[in-house]
C-alpha cells in the first residue's frame, strides 16, 4: 500500500468515526455503556483557607495526589482564553465533539503522515481524565466521544471547563491548574504572564515528557509552539508574545503554602472529612508574623523557639496563630503547638490579681503599698532584681513588676479566687501534681497556655468580658465570660499602658505586661490595644533553662514589631467607664491611701472587720411593695473607722463605725459586697438575690 493510500484510508477511517458517533448517538447506543461518570466521587485535596477564603494549606489526596477545585473564577481569564484558542475553538457550539475538528485531524494525518492535531476537544479530554484507560484504539477513542455526548448532556459547558481545571495532569502529582501553578510558580491562577499561561497550556497533553522541573527545555519549546499557535486568533499582542518567551521557565517545584500549619492540622482533625475549611485567621498577617517569629528565633540561639497569638477583641477572633517558627525544623520541635503548652507565666499574672484588688477595692492605682521584705510563713517573695522600692503607689508597682505588692495583694484577694475567677473566664490553668493555690501561683507557679492567656488579657481590653475565642469561620458565638468589673479592667489597662516599653520603642501605645519564669525557662510579652491583643511566648520547646532570657529583652520586642506590622497606629483603649476614680493618693478616701498586707511586717495590723451579714455564699429572696424592692441589711463588726462600704466595686456608704446599713438592690443576680476601714483592713462577700 502507497503512502498516498494509506493516508486516504486514515482519513476515510476519520470520516468513519464521526459517521459512527452521529448513528450511535441516533440510534442510542451510548446507553450501553452505561451512566457517565460526573465526577461527583472524586477526592480531592483538603484545602485550609483564611479569612478571605485564600490558601492557607492544602493537603495530599490519600493516593498522594495535589487535587484542588478550581472554577473559571479561580483561573486568569487569559488563560482560559489561550486554553480555548488553543484547544477547542468551539468549545462553547459543539456538543461534546467537533466534527470540523475531527475531519481537520484526520486530513492534517492523512496528507502530512504525522499527527498535527487530535482533534480531541475539551469535553472528550475531561471524559479520558474521568475513565482513563490505558489501551489506544478505535473503539477507546469511540467510546471517549460517546462518554464526551453523554457528559454534555448531564452538565453544562462551566462545569465541565471547571472538571478540566481541576482533573489535566501536570507532571508528578500534580493535578488541575491550581495545583499546578503554585507547584510551578508559587502562586494562584488568578494573575498569571503570558509565559506561565502558555506553559501551563502546553504542559497536560504531554506532562511527564514536557514537566518543567525535569526537562525544562522541553517544556520551554512547547510553551513556544502554543504561543505561536495562538498568534492568529488576535488575543495577545506579538510584542508580549515575543515577550512571554524570554521569561525563564522553571526549573524545579516550589513548595506548597503551608501558613498556620498548626492550626489547619487541629481543624482538619476536627472537620469531620470536610475538604474546604475556613479559618478566621488573616494569611498576609499570619505570613509576615511566621517570619519575624523564624527572625527572632534565630537570632535568639539554637533550639530556641517563638509563638505569637494575635485576636482581635471585639469578636475573639484569632487572626494569627504562629505556633512555631518552622514547622519543619526539628531542631526547634517546629511541630510542637506551642501556643498550647502549659508554661509557667511568670509576673504575667499580676495585672489580674491588681484587676481582682481594684474589684474589691482593696487598692487604687494610687494607692500606697510596701515593697519591703515580708514573709508568710515559710514564704518570702522577692523582686527580681532583689531589691526593694519601698513605699510606691500600686500603678509603679505593677509597671515595674514589683513582686512583694503583688503578692501582698494576692494574700488579701485570695489565691483560690483568682484561680477560680480565672477559669471562669475560660483559662485552663493547670497547677504542679499535689500542690494546692498558694501565693506562688501569682508569680508563675502555675501552668497557662499563651492561648489562654491573650484571651485573658484580650478580656481587659473589654473592660472585663471575655470573648471566647474562634478560629473557625461560622462556628457558633458563644457567651461572653466575666473577668472582673468594668472599672476594675479599665484601671489595669490604663497602668499597663505606661508601662516602660522595651529599648528603641515608643511608650504609651499599648498596655502590655512582660512575665519570666523561674530558671528563665520562658519569657511572655501579652499587649493591647483598643482592637487587638497580641500574646508572644519565647523560650526552649524542651523547657530547659536559657541563661539571660527574659521577657522584657526577649519578648517584648517580638511584641512591639508585631503591633508594628499589623498597624501604623494602635487603636486608642476604651473609653473610661462609669465609676472611676481620678485622684492623687491624698484625694483618695482614707482607706483606699494605703494598703497594709497581711505579712510579718503588718502583723498588728491584720484586718478585723469583717461582713456580719449576709455570710459569703448566700442565697437571699427579693422582697417588694409598692414602693419597690425593699433594702437589703448589711451587718458590719470591728474594723477602725470610719469604715468605706462598696457595692460591686463601688463606693456605696461611709458608716462612722460598725453597724446595719441597707441598699437597694438593681434587682435578681450576685452581688459582692465590700467593707474597709481606717488602717486598710477589709471584708468581702458575695451573695446571690433572687
Amino acid at each position: 500500500m502507497s503512502r498516498l493510500t494509506r493516508r486516504a484510508t486514515y482519513a476515510a477511517i476519520g470520516a468513519v468515526w464521526l459517521a459512527a458517533i452521529a448513528a450511535g448517538a441516533l440510534a442510542g447506543l451510548a446507553d450501553s455503556f452505561g451512566p457517565p461518570p460526573l465526577g461527583k466521587d472524586l477526592e480531592y485535596s483538603t484545602t485550609v483557607l483564611d479569612r478571605d477564603g485564600k490558601l492557607l494549606r492544602a493537603y495530599l489526596t490519600d493516593e498522594g495526589r495535589w487535587r484542588l477545585p478550581a472554577t473559571q473564577a479561580d483561573v486568569d481569564p487569559r488563560f482560559i482564553e489561550a486554553l480555548l484558542a488553543y484547544e477547542d475553538k468551539r468549545f462553547f457550539s459543539h456538543h461534546g465533539v467537533d466534527p470540523l475538528a475531527m475531519t481537520r485531524a484526520a486530513y492534517q494525518f492523512a496528507t502530512q503522515g504525522h499527527i498535527v492535531s487530535g482533534g480531541s476537544t475539551i469535553t472528550m479530554q475531561v471524559a479520558r481524565l474521568l475513565e482513563p484507560r490505558r489501551e489506544r484504539s478505535l473503539y477507546a477513542k469511540y467510546r471517549q466521544m460517546v462518554r464526551a455526548l453523554q457528559l454534555e448532556w448531564a452538565l453544562d459547558k462551566d462545569q465541565i471547563l471547571s472538571l478540566y481545571l481541576t482533573l489535566a495532569p501536570y507532571g508528578g502529582n500534580l493535578e488541575g491548574i491550581r495545583a499546578a501553578s503554585l507547584a510551578y510558580f508559587g502562586k494562584e491562577p488568578r494573575r498569571l504572564t503570558l509565559g506561565e499561561t502558555a506553559l501551563l497550556v502546553a504542559l497536560p497533553q504531554s506532562p511527564e515528557y514536557r514537566r518543567p522541573d525535569r526537562h525544562p527545555e522541553r517544556a520551554q519549546a512547547a510553551r513556544n509552539r502554543v504561543l505561536d499557535r495562538i498568534a492568529g486568533n488576535g488575543l495577545f499582542s506579538a510584542e508580549e508574545r515575543a515577550s512571554a518567551k524570554t521569561e525563564p521557565v522553571p526549573h524545579a517545584r516550589k513548595p506548597m503554602p503551608l501558613s498556620a500549619p498548626h492550626a489547619a492540622d487541629e481543624a482538619r482533625s476536627a472537620s469531620a472529612g470536610a475538604k474546604t475549611i475556613h479559618l478566621t485567621i488573616d494569611g498576609r498577617l499570619q505570613r509576615r508574623l511566621e517570619r519575624l517569629a523564624r527572625e527572632r528565633a534565630a537570632a535568639l540561639g539554637d533550639a530556641m523557639s517563638a509563638a505569637i497569638v494575635v485576636v482581635k477583641n471585639e469578636t475573639g477572633e484569632i487572626l494569627v496563630r504562629v505556633a512555631s517558627p518552622d514547622y519543619f525544623d526539628k531542631a526547634r520541635a517546629g511541630q510542637v503547638d506551642l501556643t498550647r503548652a502549659l508554661r509557667s507565666p511568670g509576673s504575667a499574672l499580676k495585672p489580674f490579681i491588681y484587676g481582682l484588688g481594684f474589684e474589691d477595692g482593696l487598692v487604687h492605682p494610687e494607692t500606697l503599698i510596701e515593697d519591703r521584705p515580708t514573709r508568710y510563713g515559710d514564704y518570702a517573695p522577692e523582686n527580681f532584681d532583689q531589691t526593694f522600692q519601698g513605699t510606691v503607689t500600686v500603678r509603679r508597682a505593677l509597671q515595674l513588676s514589683l513582686n512583694v505588692p503583688a503578692v501582698a495583694v494576692l494574700d488579701a484577694v485570695g489565691p483560690n479566687r483568682l484561680l477560680a475567677r480565672l477559669g471562669e473566664a475560660g483559662a485552663a490553668l493547670k497547677l504542679p501534681d499535689h500542690e494546692t493555690a498558694g501565693l506562688a501561683l501569682g508569680l508563675g507557679g502555675i501552668g497557662v497556655k499563651l492561648i489562654d492567656l491573650t484571651a485573658l488579657y484580650s478580656g481587659l481590653a473589654r473592660q472585663g468580658t471575655v470573648a471566647p475565642l474562634r478560629e473557625r469561620t461560622g462556628a457558633a458565638v458563644l457567651p461572653d465570660k466575666r473577668l472582673m468589673a468594668q472599672v476594675a479592667a479599665w484601671y489595669v489597662g490604663n497602668v499597663l499602658r505606661g508601662a516602660p516599653p522595651p529599648p528603641n520603642a515608643l511608650g504609651g501605645r499599648i498596655a502590655f505586661k512582660t512575665g519570666t519564669s523561674y530558671g528563665y525557662r520562658d519569657a511572655w510579652a501579652v499587649g493591647f490595644d483598643g482592637e487587638y491583643t497580641i500574646g508572644v511566648w519565647v523560650g526552649r520547646p524542651d523547657g530547659a533553662p536559657v541563661t539571660g532570657l527574659v521577657g522584657r529583652t526577649a519578648a517584648a520586642p517580638i511584641l512591639f514589631d508585631a503591633f508594628a506590622r499589623l498597624t501604623q497606629k494602635p487603636k486608642a483603649l476604651l473609653p473610661a467607664p462609669k465609676g472611676i476614680v481620678t485622684a492623687r493618693t491624698a484625694q483618695l478616701p482614707p482607706p483606699l491611701r494605703r494598703f497594709a498586707g497581711r505579712g510579718e511586717q503588718g502583723e498588728a495590723m491584720r484586718p478585723k472587720v469583717r461582713i456580719v451579714f449576709p455570710p459569703n455564699n448566700a442565697s437571699l429572696a427579693l422582697t417588694s411593695d409598692a414602693a419597690g424592692l425593699d433594702s437589703i441589711a448589711i451587718k458590719i463588726a470591728g474594723g477602725t473607722p470610719p469604715l468605706n462600704v462598696l457595692v460591686n466595686g463601688l463606693p456605696f456608704e461611709t458608716a462612722r463605725g460598725a453597724g446595719t446599713l441597707f441598699f437597694a438592690p438593681d434587682g435578681p443576680g450576685f452581688v459582692r459586697l465590700t467593707v474597709t476601714d481606717a488602717t486598710g483592713a477589709a471584708d468581702s462577700v458575695t451573695v446571690r438575690l433572687q
